[in-house]
């Protein structure tokens, strides 16, 4: 960076007027693109993950590891068949989640080339407007009325006035002069002067905060939980699998144990968890942006469901980010109210001409101006920064009475007008000082007499309000056990009267003793939480703070364990979006603010946070319940092979030769099943359980929480049930040929070994399927919270597809396990009691 800077960088600590900085008076295009060369494009840092990285990215995660094992295995055993089905599913799983992951990046990428800003520039002495982007240091720039300034720049001569509100969160503009510098992401609101480009891109003043929004690529909290379920999971899996392979070294050859080892891991790799939490997740993102909201990273949704806390900034985020005159309207000569304020304010203006600054489109929005056909502008003296004011000289054409107007700062006024008693003057600073502790701010008026001398006729009082659905959202948000803190750069008591009127609480603190990031390691100060915890967790909003004040304050509140969410549209919000659980980028928001956040509003307001809250909680509980589905489904799977091999020798159980066809010759010494049927359950009952994402769920009106003890408690009760159910299943079937035997007493007697198999195989995806509608409606009965028609739809068509594939099963030795449809031969009823 010190080559880059070498031209400009002294210049950000020098006197803007020492001799030493010239003011550029336009470039040629090869200048320009020299300079593009060496100090890149005029764009903040933003780092771009390929897309091949993210698709190969999908292969290396624990599960998938995984299915590579065992693809390897049964390649090593010449299972190839086995080994194809394995890696199909692989490769459906990366190619799925990588579809979902990428397609809410392109809908941001979209609106941010919509969005794209323009700069107009001097070029071989002619102005031209170009692409922000190739902007250069030297570059002389125009900056006028309602353009955003495109870097970071100091004027050449006159002055402006200039929102900084993206960048400080103050409302009112700053009048800048020459040599002043003003920074990219401002807006010009009043002035028209040509500047001087001197920082582009990174080594912009927001360069200076991007470093607190990298390197932050810490696993998601939904990830940390679906690697915590596999890890478990698969270590469960080992060690049956282990005790079970040592066993059948007894009984069997290596390659045949080995086999069987390889169909209990396939079966404990719960496969399609990331494809349908993803796509349950992707769902979600289509209701959000229904409401207006793209989100640009899937797993903030489940993040958004634990969410406790949100921080909000104040101006343009809980406020409308303009200007509006207030009710309250202090007059000081009988017979005046806030309507004749209002017209001898516009009267001080060029009212019949577009607004010159805020304070004119204040007074021009509100001010009754077909009232002012009847009078005529003789004189009008702008604003000037040395008097404060502006002023008007009418003449009133029904009267033919001629007097002039003044309206600006409240003690500027007071000097032009007589108050011997300084009685005016009393009753002026009494209102300022009442108005000023509720961060209420004056303007005010004054005219001359029939004598020509000036009289203070009263005072409008303006306030940026908040926006029109910021209390309900507030408040909706408290209902759902969200509490939002305001964090704003704007001055301490402006921040109370937006509290006291939004009704956040009055317990606002200024930033004087909030930590700070170490000057040159820019790191977190040491025991954050422990030090700072309680007085920011108890606080209702902070206030004339800096972006690594509220950096800080979520840092600080994710320390105590709480999810944190944070609203903001300027580049002082950046950091903190990024470091929140959920980072909400508000509608209109600066690019910086948009490419830190997990979620950008396209729609004006914060009640799409509500929406956003009940939806995160209604998808959350559907993940929840397919997890704790998963869980139920994968312990059964495992825990029952686990058992079986123990418990039942088929072998032993295996009639005489007379009694069977030549195709049950010889039963197995241990019972398993194919892979073939165990990929066909995890297809057909996990991929249509993507039908999930649709289902009926009730949210909870507190923040979400994983508790994996109670779901693997859970998951182990459903389990457990559908387990014993096989296992005696099992029994009865291995047992059929007896005489004394349950299913030959009811006529089911004498089921060969093949329908045996494909009996099993029924059974499991039955029960998997139906514990989900056990598992979805979580502590509540069954009944009482009606699935959606679409996982109705999505149970009908597995059950069903799984019963005919049971029943017409053609004669097979798939893996060499002898399997055979249940309508190919008696007893015929089988599949009926299966049921």
């Amino acid at each position: 960076m010190g080559d880059r800077r070498k031209d400009y960088g002294s210049l950000e600590q020098s006197d803007p007027k020492e001799p030493e900085f010239e003011y550029s008076h336009g470039l040629s295009s090869q200048a320009a693109l020299q300079r593009l060369q060496v100090y890149g494009r005029n764009e903040l840092p933003e780092k771009v993950i390929p897309k091949w990285y993210i698709f190969v990215s999908q292969l290396w995660q624990p599960m998938p590891i995984m299915i590579w094992l065992a693809s390897i295995i049964e390649a090593a055993i010449g299972n190839f068949s086995d080994m194809a089905i394995l890696l199909f599913i692989q490769f459906a799983n990366a190619s799925i989640s990588y579809y979902e992951t990428t397609k809410a990046g392109d809908a941001v990428a979209a609106l941010k080339a919509s969005l794209k800003p323009e700069a107009t520039v001097k070029r071989d002495g002619k102005w031209e407007i170009i692409d922000a982007a190739m902007v250069v240091p030297g570059d002389m720039v125009l900056l006028a009325t309602g353009s955003a300034i495109p870097a970071d720049c100091r004027i050449n001569e006159g002055q402006i006035d200039v929102d900084q509100a993206q960048l400080t969160g103050e409302s009112l503009p700053v009048t800048m002069y020459k040599g002043d510098s003003c920074k990219m992401g401002s807006t010009v609101v009043r002035g028209e002067v040509e500047g001087t480009v001197e920082f582009t891109g990174a080594d912009t003043f927001f360069g200076k905060t991007a470093s607190l929004l990298q390197g932050s690529s810490e696993l998601s909290n939904l990830q940390k939980i679906l690697v915590d379920i596999t890890l478990t999971i698969v270590l469960l899996s080992t060690l049956l699998c282990t005790i079970v392979f040592v066993y059948l070294l007894r009984h069997t050859d290596a390659i045949d144990a080995l086999s069987f080892v390889v169909v209990l891991m396939v079966a404990s790799i719960p496969l399609a968890i990331e494809i349908v939490t993803t796509t349950t997740l992707a769902l979600g993102s289509k209701e959000l942006a229904n409401h207006g909201a793209i989100v640009t990273r899937l797993a903030a949704i489940e993040d958004m469901a634990g969410m406790a806390i949100l921080c909000a900034d104040k101006t343009g985020t809980l406020t409308m980010n303009r200007m509006e005159i207030q009710p309250e309207t202090p007059v000081y000569q009988q017979g005046e109210n806030q309507y004749s304020l209002l017209r001898y304010a516009a009267m001080a203006a060029r009212w019949k001409e577009p607004p010159r600054d805020a304070l004119d489109k204040l007074v021009l929005k509100q001010v009754d101006l077909p009232s002012l056909d009847v009078m005529v502008q003789n004189e009008y003296v702008p604003f000037d920064p040395v008097i404060k004011r502006t002023e008007g000289t009418v003449t009133d054409t029904k009267t033919n009475s001629t007097f002039k107007v003044t309206k600006g700062a409240p003690h500027v006024l007071l000097k032009l007008v007589e108050d011997p008693d300084k009685s005016i003057e009393k009753m002026v600073m009494k209102d300022i000082t009442e108005y000023g502790e509720r961060g209420v701010r004056c303007l005010a008026v004054a005219k001359t007499n029939e004598e020509g001398k000036w009289v203070y006729m009263g005072m409008l009082t303006f306030l940026d309000p908040p926006r029109p659905d910021t209390k309900q959202t507030i408040e909706d948000s408290r209902d759902f056990g969200v509490r939002v803190k305001m964090i704003t750069g704007d001055h301490l008591l402006i921040a109370r009267e937006t509290a006291r009127r939004l009704g956040l609480g009055d317990l606002i603190r200024s930033a004087e003793g909030l930590p700070s990031l170490d000057p040159k390691t820019k790191k977190k100060p040491e025991g954050l939480a422990k030090n700072f915890g309680e007085q920011m967790l108890w606080c209702d909003g902070f206030a004339q703070v800096f972006p690594e004040h509220k950096y800080l304050i979520v840092e600080c509140l994710r320390e105590l364990g709480y999810k944190i969410g944070m609203t903001g549209d300027g580049v002082n919000d950046a950091p903190a979006l990024k470091r929140a659980d959920v980072g909400v980028a508000v509608s209109g928001a600066t690019d910086a603010a948009r490419a830190a956040a997990d979620i950008v509003l396209t729609k004006e307001g914060l009640s799409t946070i509500v929406h956003g809250i009940i939806t995160s909680r209604i998808i959350f509980v559907r993940i929840r319940n397919f997890i704790t589905y998963r869980i139920a489904a994968t312990l059964q799977l495992l825990v029952f092979f686990f058992i079986a091999v123990f418990a039942f020798k088929p072998r032993d159980y295996q009639p005489s030769s007379e009694n069977t066809d030549f195709t049950d010759s010889s039963w197995p010494e241990y019972f398993h099943m194919p892979v073939m049927m165990l990929m066909l359950i995890t297809l057909l009952n996990d991929g249509t359980l993507i039908a999930i994402g649709y289902d009926n769920v009730i949210p909870l009106k507190t923040p979400e929480r994983w508790n994996l003890r109670v779901l693997f408690f859970m998951g182990s009760v459903m389990a457990s049930v559908a387990l014993f159910s096989s296992l005696i299943l099992l029994y009865c079937l291995l047992n059929s040929w007896s005489e004394t035997s349950f299913f030959h007493k009811i006529g089911l007697g004498g089921i060969s070994y093949g329908q045996i198999t494909t009996s099993i195989y029924l059974k499991v995806s039955v029960s998997d399927f139906l514990t989900l509608f056990s598992v979805r409606c979580g502590e509540d009965w069954l009944w009482a919270s009606r699935p959606a028609p679409v996982l109705l739809g999505a149970a009908s068509v597995a059950l069903s597809c799984s019963t005919i594939l049971a029943c017409v099963w053609p004669p097979s030795y798939p893996d060499g396990i002898y399997a055979n449809g249940l309508a190919n031969k008696k007893p015929y009823g089988l599949a009926a009691y299966i049921w």
